[in-house]
């Protein structure tokens, strides 16, 4: 049994090799990956967590099961809210490879997974990318999209100025072009690509600031009562999903359903159908669109299989 930390994960995940790998799974789609567990953790003083288990396997090559625990109450305490390890089994007769850090493995799927929509729904002379949150997730939402895309402009935009400063520096001294954002709405009307990362359960990016031809890609919110963009940001634009059973339950459109602004035959397309060429993505220079995920566990089966199989 092998055991991956968080920097060897790293090492091993380059993007443009995850990149493809994720393409090429989503293509072959012989994946079975079972709806996600949300079961909520109740705890003293009245604060709601989350448990999340994740099973995906491909038989006769690889089984893997990624647990995640989700406390929001962390953020306000310097700690990370989202913690995971995953654990990795032969496919042919069932015995324990591997112990990964999941958090390495989400924050590496997540971002590619996000990269490949908008290889498919982005323009191709996008040249201002924005990211939303200062996170876990920004710093590789950066790096898995400047992958797809030559950006001119990678803004970073949080709720803390000074959050939003240290991860453009980080950035710009990986060689990215990147300057924090003090304005939200400037940032979004000026941005050709917008990836929020955030757990919010407001909405904060307003359809009216999104030009013609944009690409929105929404990650953070992951339940009901999460949101990170309003009804005006989904309706009018095409919506595009990573999965469709797991994404109409997350809040940027579990809420417009429920309001009956939008429809759940509104999805165009999921990635598996990107990928397979079923759909062909970006249909014109001026539509708009959207790509909402919440992660699906096959993701994260390729991403640990790539990690286990690589000579180190």
């Amino acid at each position: 049994m092998q055991v991956f930390g968080h920097e060897e994960i790293e090492a091993r995940l380059d993007w443009p090799g995850l990149i493809a790998a994720l393409r090429q799974d989503f293509a072959v789609a012989a994946t079975t990956a079972p709806a996600r567990q949300v079961l909520d953790i109740e705890l003293p003083g009245g604060e709601i967590a989350s448990l999340l288990i994740m099973p995906a396997w491909e038989g006769g090559k690889a089984i893997g099961v990624k647990v995640v625990t989700f406390f929001p109450g962390n953020a306000a305490k310097g700690k990370a809210t989202i913690n995971a390890g995953m654990l990795m089994f032969d496919g042919a007769d069932g015995h324990f490879t591997a112990a990964l850090d999941g958090d390495a493995i989400t924050a590496r799927r997540t971002a590619a997974a996000s990269a490949l929509a908008a290889d498919y729904l982005a323009r191709k002379d996008a040249r201002t990318l924005l990211v939303v949150g200062t996170g876990q997730l920004a710093l590789s939402v950066a790096e898995a999209h400047a992958c797809v895309r030559d950006y001119d402009h990678v803004l970073i935009w949080g709720r803390s100025a000074q959050k939003a400063q240290i991860v453009a520096d980080t950035l710009s001294a990986r060689g990215l072009p990147a300057t924090p954002c003090t304005d939200l709405e400037t940032g979004c009307r000026a941005a050709d690509v917008i990836t929020s990362v955030t757990a919010s359960t407001v909405p904060m990016i307003k359809g009216a600031w999104l030009k013609p031809g944009s690409h929105l890609d929404l990650i953070g919110a992951f339940k009901s009562d999460m949101r990170e963009s309003d009804s005006a940001a989904i309706i009018d634009a095409q919506v595009f999903v990573d999965g469709r059973a797991g994404a109409v339950l997350a809040g940027d459109l579990a809420q417009p359903i429920a309001e009956g602004t939008f429809h759940p035959d509104r999805i165009a397309a999921d990635l598996t159908e990107l990928a397979q060429g079923t759909h062909p993505g970006r249909q014109s220079e001026t539509e708009r669109t959207v790509f909402k995920s919440v992660g699906l566990s096959q993701e994260d089966l390729t991403a640990a299989y790539e990690v286990i199989s690589r000579d180190g």
